[in-house]
């Protein structure tokens, strides 16, 4: 079976646009600085490994995903950065806990890190372009069945 990247990253993406709390939801690790109006989200792969649990002749993996929320760091007030972001990324992971299998595109989100670290989420700033953000990154851990065939 082929990892269908494509599918995943839809289902990803489309918890953070079906929430409405984001102006854009990049499928990417932004290279440029995001807008600085509102909240902006970002999805991109991090993370691959084989885990076990597989099956005699095929391996499962686990597939973690970033979900980066941006902001400017900069807005005012700044006493309200923090509790938007902190809404949208709880919206977010009600949502990837709630759709436990991305439409059934997984065996399920890992979401008490069963195979590693599990859901959560960090929050820092990032300099982008000379523009300070205020973000939080989620780890979102999801397990893959029979991902790659083992040969004999």
């Amino acid at each position: 079976m082929a990892l269908d990247i494509t599918a995943l990253l839809d289902a990803v993406v489309s918890h953070a646009l079906a929430s409405g709390r984001f102006e854009m939801v990049n499928q990417h690790e932004p290279k440029n600085a995001p807008s600085t109006g509102g909240l902006t989200a970002a999805v991109w792969v991090d993370d691959t490994m084989a885990i076990r649990g597989s099956g005699l002749d095929s391996v499962s993996a686990l597939l973690v995903f970033n979900v980066r929320v941006y902001t400017s760091a900069q807005q005012e007030p700044a006493d309200a950065i923090d509790p938007a972001v902190v809404a949208a990324v709880d919206a977010l992971c009600r949502a990837y806990a709630g759709d436990f299998t991305l439409g059934d595109l997984v065996r399920h989100v890992d979401l008490l890190g069963v195979y590693g670290q599990p859901l959560r989420a960090r929050a820092g700033y990032l300099s982008q372009d000379g523009v300070p953000f205020r973000v939080m990154t989620i780890w979102l851990p999801c397990v893959v069945n029979d991902l790659w065939t083992e040969a004999p």
